[in-house]
């Protein structure tokens, strides 16, 4: 789908605050407001839209210790890669996962109360999944930039 210079503006102002009136768009975009919701409509039917979400403050609900995690699997064949992935999927306190190259095989951000808390989760969750080779822990020291908005 090709997306327009008012669609831009549009999945920006909806990324920015997704809780406003169509109206309220409408009126920032100099379009109806029955424009406005037809272009939202489309963006979700062409699943440029994907879903909507609360955003939470970590440090409110005792969240604010992020780990990024590099994990190596003893080996990097099918069936280690697939158990791995369906494991993680299980584990709340990881938040984003991704399949990576270079010297490790996967990259985990973690989000847990502190400390003691991560390395809980280390022992009990993270390494009884089997074939993991070998994991190294970053610590957050300072969240610079954080966003979930995509510029487009």
């Amino acid at each position: 789908m090709k997306l327009d210079e008012t669609d831009v503006r549009l999945l920006a102002l909806l990324q920015q605050d997704c809780k406003r009136t169509t109206a309220a768009y409408a009126q920032e975009l100099n379009l109806s407001t029955t424009a406005v919701y037809e272009r939202i409509k489309r963006l979700e039917k062409n699943d440029i839209i994907t879903k909507y979400v609360a955003l939470i403050d970590k440090a409110k609900i005792e969240k604010s210790f992020t780990v990024l995690c590099h994990i190596k699997l003893i080996q990097h064949i099918k069936d280690y890669v697939l158990k791995f992935e369906r494991e993680v999927l299980k584990l709340a306190e990881v938040v984003e996962c991704y399949h990576i190259s270079g010297d490790y095989d996967y990259i985990v951000k973690i989000h847990v109360e502190n400390m003691q808390a991560y390395r809980d989760f280390m022992v009990t969750k993270l390494t009884a999944i089997s074939n993991i080779g070998s994991t190294q822990s970053s610590f957050v020291i300072n969240e610079v930039k954080h966003t979930t908005a995509i510029h487009i």
